[in-house]
């Protein structure tokens, strides 16, 4: 059984040698030799070569013919192979001869082909890299001419569009890192533009401003204008503030409408840009373009917020006047331009950007601003002392509030504050007008005023509203009946009235309320400056009788004059003269109260006059033998009263419409003279110092009363009975004894019927005064025991036929009695 398995092994692998390549039998022939049974194997691989070679002898002995036939055959082709082998050498010589051009050429086209290879890849990549080299140069013209909004959205079309398509080159990393720093450099120019810009615009506020104003003086003009059409029945308002256009990008994203430089258009073209807004003065861009480069970059709030703070910090400093902002109107004028110019400004970012600013942060500003604006004009407002100056700056306010109005702002506390305003004005112009009413009564001559022509008459009748048919009927020259400084302070007060007017127009009142403030401060006018500077004219040293006449007849004039300012307010105020609730003035009471003021100075002066010649009377109490004639001083006294009431010559008795002085006043001044007069004189005898009066002082002091009532030219007067005024003041000597105070009739003295309410005046004389006369009439001798001297009475009372009795009687002490006359009219 192991000789068939070691036959079947050595076949195995002499079937292995035999289909093996002869490269790979070495694993084989190893197995063989590393068996046992090499021999065997060797005996058979022998056996095994002899059966193939017989089987290749069979073979040849089959193919033997064919094989010589073959090379017989092949010998025979020999010949023609050497000839065919000597053409294809010949063949292939003229193809190498002829293939070398070809090759030439080939070589050119492979070298062609392959240029052309690298051009379209060449070309195909510049295809992906020009657009960002374009994109990159765009760039940098873009930054060159500072279009940063344009430039920022070049940067993201290159770096997420053009970049990823070029391919990882070099050029384009640098590119894609320089990205970043050009976005930062961006935001910084845009924000140092921004600041440009608002620096630009704080310092040209006050042009913007200026320029607005100036539109809203014109609009208000156009609007007068059209009102009056309408009046006319012509056509309705036009105009009011143009809305701008808001400023915004496209939907695609497009640039604002503006890529210029930062700043304010060239104020000095303005003449050439009358149709222009006044926002249409500032170049908006820097805003729109740092805006959008903002938001594109993410960071808008943070940009609303730099410019909102920015923002409210000019506006501080707008709102801080200037110190001497008060001293001219152009102070406040710079002061109003550039508040308007900073929210002109703010009202057109607030209309043409989408939420920089908003309604809310406007207003914030503006009521901060106007409690400012306001507490600032009524500081500096308080210094202003010239009512034309407080006008035109209440014009300047009305139009600051107008124009500001006209892009929609509240204003009504602005118009508040002017009518608070308007009381200091009121008290301006009270001062002025006080000034001016003393400089007329100063510089008036107290005299009526000579009308020599017919044109002079009318000029004055032009100034006052005076009417005397009687007096126009008279030739001239003539005279007016009043001075001239009655139309003077009549064209005064119509001149205040006209400036309270001209204060109260634009205040948004209607024609009531105007007319009561008018009203208010003309009564103020009457009732204090005006009252106050007749008083001053009236009570100043060295005023005469006759600029007292005069004045009581000017104040007449003047007090009936009062209802025509009352229809001159209500024709200039448009309100009907009996409009309920009305305030009526008060000219009335002013000037009876002057005219009261003039009479009792009249009298005062009267009486002082007469005090001053009394202070003359040099009496000696102690004369043996009065003088047969009056006195030096009353003689004087006399005259000066009977030239004095020479003024009164041709006064009418009673007080009659455009006369002279009133009767009555004439008859009061008269009897307070006569009475000041009879009680000086009584005075003079009741005086402390007087403590001696000898019989002879008493005849002198009766000679002079007795002149008093003598004198016939005081009947000229032809007012009152001057004599039987001075008669009840007569002072009459006692001559006898007579034992009771009887007249010759027997009648009792005190049942006078003439005199019954009349006062007696009584003056006790010490028992010791009468002594020491008696005795120095006797030659200087003191009565014995003059305390047991019985006292003796003089008591002088009028009788009712003009004759005067005296008599005495004793009583203790000695006691002169000296009658009055009474204070009443004749």
């Amino acid at each position: 059984m192991a000789s068939v398995e070691v036959a079947a092994e050595h076949e195995r692998i002499l079937r292995e040698i035999e289909s093996t390549d002869p490269n790979c039998i070495g694993p084989t022939l190893r197995s063989v030799y590393d068996g046992q049974e090499h021999g065997l194997f060797m005996e058979k691989l022998e056996g095994r070569i002899r059966n193939h070679d017989r089987e290749i002898e069979k073979m040849c002995n089959h193919h033997f013919q064919g094989f010589v036939d073959s090379i017989t055959e092949l010998l025979k082709v020999r010949g023609e192979a050497q000839k065919l082998k000597g053409q294809v050498i010949q063949t292939n010589h003229n193809l190498q001869n002829d293939g070398k051009e070809t090759l030439n050429t080939m070589d050119e086209l492979r070298q062609c082909r392959l240029q052309q290879r690298n051009i379209a890849t060449t070309v195909d990549k510049l295809t992906h890299c020009l657009p960002v080299l374009e994109m990159y140069s765009k760039l940098q013209e873009q930054m060159k001419t500072k279009r940063y909004y344009p430039a920022l959205r070049t940067l993201d079309q290159l770096e997420h569009s053009c970049l990823p398509q070029a391919g990882a080159y070099l050029f384009c990393t640098i590119m894609a890192e320089n990205i970043p720093r050009l976005r930062a450099h961006i935001r910084d120019v845009s924000m140092s533009d921004l600041k440009d810009f608002l620096e630009s615009i704080r310092k040209h506020s006050d042009k913007i401003g200026e320029k607005a104003m100036k539109q809203a003086l014109l609009q208000r003009s156009l609007d007068g204008a059209n009102t009056q059409q309408q009046q006319r029945g012509g056509g309705g308002r036009q105009g009011g503030r143009k809305e701008p256009q808001a400023t915004e990008l496209d939907g695609q994203g497009g640039s604002p409408r503006s890529e210029q430089d930062s700043g304010i258009l060239d104020v000095e073209d303005e003449e050439e840009e009358g149709g222009l807004g006044a926002h249409d003065l500032v170049d908006f861009s820097p805003v729109y373009r740092c805006l959008h480069i903002y938001t594109v970059l993410g960071a808008r709030d943070t940009f609303e917020n730099y410019y909102r703070n920015q923002r409210r910090k000019q506006a501080r400093l707008v709102l801080q006047p200037h110190s001497n902002m008060h001293e001219t109107l152009e102070g406040y004028r710079r002061y109003f331009n550039q508040i308007v110019g900073f929210f002109v400004v703010e009202d057109h970012v607030l209309h043409t950007t989408r939420g920089l600013v908003n309604r809310a942060y406007v207003e914030e500003l503006w009521e901060l601003s106007l409690s400012k604006t306001i507490a600032a004009l009524r500081t500096h407002s308080s210094y202003c002392t010239d009512p034309d100056l407080l006008l035109d700056l209440k014009n300047l306010i009305v139009l600051f509030a107008d124009t500001l109005q006209g892009y929609g702002f509240p204003v009504n506390q602005l118009f508040d504050m002017l009518l608070e305003m308007r009381d200091q004005y009121g008290e301006i112009l009270l001062k002025k007008w006080n000034t001016s009413f003393r400089q007329i009564l100063d510089l008036d001559n107290y005299s009526p005023i000579p009308v020599a022509t017919e044109e002079d008459y009318r000029r004055v009748m032009g100034q006052f509203p005076f009417q005397d048919p009687e007096l126009e009927k008279t030739a001239f020259p003539k005279k007016l009946p009043f001075s001239a400084f009655v139309p003077k302070v009549y064209c005064q007060i119509k001149e205040f009235i006209y400036a309270c007017l001209k204060f109260s127009e634009d205040l948004h009142r209607s024609s009531t309320e105007i007319d009561d403030m008018i009203r208010k401060s003309t009564n103020l006018l009457l009732t204090r400056t005006l009252s106050h500077c007749l008083q001053y004219a009236i009570k100043k040293k060295n005023v005469g009788l006759a600029e007292l006449v005069q004045i009581i007849i000017n104040t007449t004039h003047l007090e009936q004059s009062c209802h025509f300012l009352e229809e001159f307010i209500s024709n200039i105020t448009n309100v009907p003269p009996g409009t309920i609730n009305a305030t009526k003035l008060y000219g009335t009471s002013t000037f009876k109260d002057a005219r009261h003021t003039a009479e009792e100075e009249i009298y005062t002066n009267l009486n002082q006059k007469i005090d001053q010649f009394l202070q003359l009377a040099d009496y000696d109490w102690m004369v043996a033998q009065g003088g047969g004639t009056a006195s030096d001083y009353l003689s004087d006294l006399i005259a000066f009263l009977c030239s004095t009431f020479t003024v009164f010559t041709h006064l009418p008795g009673e007080a009659i419409e455009h006369s002279t002085l009133p009767g009555k006043v004439a008859q009061t001044a008269c009897m307070s003279a006569c009475k000041h007069l009879s009680t000086s004189l009584l005075q003079l005898l009741l005086e402390s110092d007087v403590r001696q009066v000898s019989m002879g002082a008493l005849h002198q002091f009766n000679t002079d009363v007795k002149e008093c009532e003598t004198v016939g030219s005081l009947h000229s007067v032809g007012l009152v009975d001057l004599l039987s005024r001075l008669r009840t003041a007569n002072l009459q000597i006692p001559e006898g004894q007579p034992s009771h105070c009887a007249g010759p009739a027997g009648e009792d003295l005190s049942r006078d019927e003439g005199h019954q309410s009349q006062k007696q005046h009584v003056c006790t004389i010490p028992q010791e005064r009468a002594g020491q006369a008696e005795a120095h009439r006797h030659g200087g001798q003191t009565a014995e025991e003059p305390h047991r001297h019985p006292p003796v009475l003089i008591e002088l009372l009028p009788l009712a036929d003009g004759r005067h009795w005296s008599g005495q009687r004793r009583v203790n002490p000695t006691r002169v009695a000296l009658g009055t006359f009474a204070a009443r009219a004749p």
